[in-house]
């Protein structure tokens, strides 16, 4: 085999992995925020679940992205574990039409359709409202035009192995037993999982059987294991993320391992009925005419044959399936709120700006829940006289504090990461409202602090004491502040649609004219002897604290509702 055609075979790969990538990353982008309101709406039951990860899958045409999206789904919670099987399940009928559009390349000169495409691609490129198209039709042209590559390599490299070095190496492996067999089928695993593209592998066995290099007994190993190597891709990404999300990983990686196990078993009468319905003839000439064709159609033929019975008969045991992965993969006991960790950003799992903003959207809720968690222990530590506890409290305070630097820091990286990518107008409006958005949880998390500091200073003092009135206001005031965090809470887990933006204006005008009457009265009670300056000090110093938290507060809240709303108020 020449250098040259050696470049071409990889090079060509290069082209048809790329091209699916941008073919699949374009039509996930077409399908916006709709893809996922789909995937979490049309779950009820075991069967629309696979009927939408079928669905999904055949649209966006990458069985990964669908696995990756639902296993990030689980991550953040907006499906069960139950829900994310039967819609794994789906995905895997609907990666089979990508192997149907690439049989296609062996029935006609494929590469006819790749330059008007490009030609029309850059046209669409340019008009910045059909850009995503433009990339739709270049993603589906690199594909077509490495597919015909890689067809027409194939080719060659036959016809220039006049040695016949090739053949003779693989019909070393053309004995029909059980070690050969599973040699194929973990090297379809392996490339798969080397590749991370079971599309990609599927173009080379195509290309291999229809040049009569391979045998269609080895080609078929090949696409067994390519359906377990495309599960380990999933199971890598969700090392990172929570209990549930490596549970459906894991059960992605069991169904395909079952299917393969018993279609093994039955492998000589499922496969003589594959190629009964595609009319094929096993023991088929490499040299007889329409032969590259037919090879292509049983292969596909086989990969859609086997996804889809696998799914039919193991749809039924979904809670069984579930009660696998369960027992296989254990709860982990932690405290996860003394710990620093992302929960729903992990490295791997971005696949599309839009995933990825649903991802940090469940991020900050987090962080929002969190900061609301601190300003209850600064609540606490007002009142709490033991000095031992009163330490200890002020340490987790602390603690939350640098907990809360740094989840700001990570969310901010994560979405100057995925502002990096090709972004439509409302997204890039949606990363720029939840920069402003950890910047003001950031800012309540500093006042939190800086309430409990002074808290501690008066507590070191052991001579500054608030009077019960002082208490009494000090109570107030937290209350209502806490009743302002509770309500942009409310507004960060539910839809802004339904959410009255008015309460927590009213609660903010609330803080206002408290803190106001507040400040006047401290005056009044210090010319009064009712305590001192030094204890009027520290006291308006919580009090306005509390006020800046609650501007804190309604910045949050302008920024998740749109500047339509701040216009409004």
């Amino acid at each position: 085999m020449s250098i040259w055609i050696f470049f071409k075979l990889i090079g060509s790969l290069a082209l048809l992995m790329y091209g699916m990538k941008s073919m699949s990353d374009s039509l996930q982008k077409m399908a916006g925020p709709q893809l996922r309101h789909v995937l979490g709406a049309m779950t009820t039951n075991r069967f629309t679940g696979m009927l939408t990860g079928m669905f999904v899958t055949a649209a966006v045409q990458s069985s990964t992205a669908t696995t990756l999206m639902t296993v990030s789904f689980v991550n953040a919670g907006l499906l069960t574990l139950v829900q994310a099987i039967s819609v794994i399940m789906g995905a895997h009928i609907g990666t089979t039409v990508t192997a149907w559009i690439m049989s296609l390349g062996f029935s006609f000169n494929i590469t006819d359709f790749v330059y008007p495409a490009f030609f029309l691609g850059i046209i669409l490129i340019y008009m910045k409202k059909r850009r995503i198209l433009g990339d739709f039709l270049f993603g589906v042209a690199f594909l077509f035009l490495g597919l015909g590559t890689l067809k027409a390599t194939g080719q060659d490299l036959v016809m220039n192995d006049t040695t016949g070095a090739i053949s003779a190496f693989f019909e070393n492996f053309n004995d029909k037993n059980f070690w050969n067999s599973l040699l194929f089928l973990l090297a379809g695993t392996v490339l798969t999982l080397c590749v991370q593209s079971s599309a990609a592998i599927m173009a080379i066995t195509m290309t291999l059987c229809s040049t009569g290099v391979l045998s269609i007994d080895q080609g078929i190993m090949l696409v067994l294991g390519e359906n377990i190597g495309t599960t380990i891709t999933s199971n890598i990404v969700a090392m990172g993320a929570n209990t549930q999300a490596r549970r459906a990983a894991f059960a992605h990686l069991s169904i395909n391992c079952l299917g393969v196990l018993w279609v093994l078993i039955l492998l000589n009468p499922f496969f003589n009925m594959v190629c009964h319905i595609v009319g094929f003839d096993r023991n088929m000439a490499p040299t007889a005419p329409g032969f590259a064709i037919k090879a292509s159609m049983v292969l596909a033929a086989f990969h859609s044959a086997f996804n889809v019975t696998n799914t039919l008969l193991l749809i039924w045991f979904v809670p069984q399936i579930e009660k696998f992965v369960c027992r296989v993969i254990k709860q982990k006991k932690q405290d996860e709120e003394e710990d620093f960790r992302l929960h729903f950003i992990t490295s791997g799992i971005m696949k599309t700006p839009e995933l990825s903003v649903l991802e940090a959207q469940k991020e900050i809720r987090s962080f929002s829940e969190r900061i609301q968690r601190m300003f209850g222990m600064v609540q606490t530590l007002v009142t709490e006289k033991d000095g031992q506890q009163f330490n200890k409290l002020f340490s987790r305070i602390e603690k939350y504090e640098g907990i809360s630097d740094n989840m700001e820091l990570e969310i901010a990286k994560y979405l100057d990461h995925v502002s990096d990518a090709h972004l439509s107008d409302e997204t890039k409006a949606k990363i720029r409202a939840m920069l402003r958005e950890i910047s003001e949880l950031e800012s309540i998390g500093d006042s939190c602090y800086n309430i409990a500091r002074t808290i501690n200073r008066k507590f070191i003092t052991k001579e500054d004491h608030f009077n019960e009135k002082q208490y009494e206001h000090i109570h107030q005031m937290f209350t209502l502040t806490d009743s302002a965090l509770t309500q942009m809470n409310a507004l960060m887990g539910g839809r802004k649609e339904v959410f009255d933006v008015n309460r927590t204006f009213n609660i903010e005008n609330e803080i206002n004219n408290y803190r106001n009457q507040l400040k006047s009265q401290n005056i009044i009670d210090v010319n009064n002897h009712e305590y001192t300056y030094a204890v009027g000090t520290i006291y308006m110093d919580i009090i306005n604290e509390c006020e800046k938290l609650g501007d804190y507060v309604v910045n949050v809240v302008e920024a998740r509702m749109g500047q339509r709303q701040k216009e409004m108020w």
